[in-house]
């Protein structure tokens, strides 16, 4: 199941506005041209900002995202027909064998059912070509960065062209580790109507995510630091064995 604020289409329509700097996305291509990826399963695709990304740059890019109203803006967007959409997860893709496959920003750690997650794995490893590579990222639990999930932190009035002023603001409403449980409201000024999204987030120790890791075949090549979170995350280079 996707998050309200995925699969709602009123709040998904106002995505990507309220989420306009997507330099963490930087790391991912650069990632991209190190390996020089030329076929990209982009899993937890969202609104399709990295899948697009990618594609203009003339990479062959499958996005799969359980929400369809993401989806549907994805496809909407112009380019966005050079992407394979899928509304799925990594359990619903057809024969691949793909460079690359990617988790961006919050994909891995809002996996947070362990059968899920190792079946996410699974579906990643098995759309891989021998020799291709995993990369995702997830938060240190040590760093606690749902302390400053507060709305005081969170708070902002974002204008946004066609619909209005929109107040959003997230809160923490329960912390239970590995677990980490988030609400994000939004209301809108046009007409007051208030939507909410609950969001759950599990915070995975490095040497549990190595574990799953190589409990699925792959090979852990590198743990990167975070370039837009110094100190905050790891970053997962994973393999798939040539044999």
């Amino acid at each position: 199941m996707a998050d309200d604020c995925f699969a709602h289409p009123r709040l998904a329509a106002i995505y990507d506005p309220l989420h306009s700097d997507r330099s963490d996305l930087d790391a991912y291509l650069q990632v991209a041209e190190e390996l020089e990826a030329r076929r990209v399963l982009d899993i937890g695709c969202g609104t399709g900002v990295f899948a697009l990304l990618l594609a203009h740059r003339g990479v062959e890019v499958v996005g799969v995202d359980p929400a369809l109203a993401s989806i549907d803006v994805a496809r909407a967007k112009p380019g966005g027909e050079r992407v394979h959409w899928i509304c799925g997860d990594a359990t619903d893709l057809p024969p691949l064998q793909v460079d690359l496959a990617t988790m961006t920003a919050n994909v891995a750690q809002a996996i947070s059912d362990p059968h899920t997650w190792q079946n996410t794995l699974r579906g990643a490893y098995e759309a891989l070509r021998p020799g291709g590579h995993l990369v995702f990222e997830t938060r240190d639990p040590a760093r606690r960065a749902w302390e400053e999930w507060t709305r005081e932190n969170t708070y902002e009035v974002a204008e946004i062209p066609g619909i209005g002023a929109v107040k959003n603001w997230g809160q923490v409403i329960d912390v239970s580790p590995p677990l980490v449980t988030f609400r994000w409201t939004y209301r809108f000024a046009v007409d007051g109507h208030v939507l909410t999204s609950d969001s759950t987030l599990r915070f995975r120790e490095r040497e549990e995510v190595e574990r799953d890791l190589l409990a699925e075949g792959y090979v852990v090549e590198e743990i990167r630091d975070a370039p837009d979170r110094p100190g905050k995350e790891f970053v997962f280079l994973a393999r798939r064995p040539v044999a």
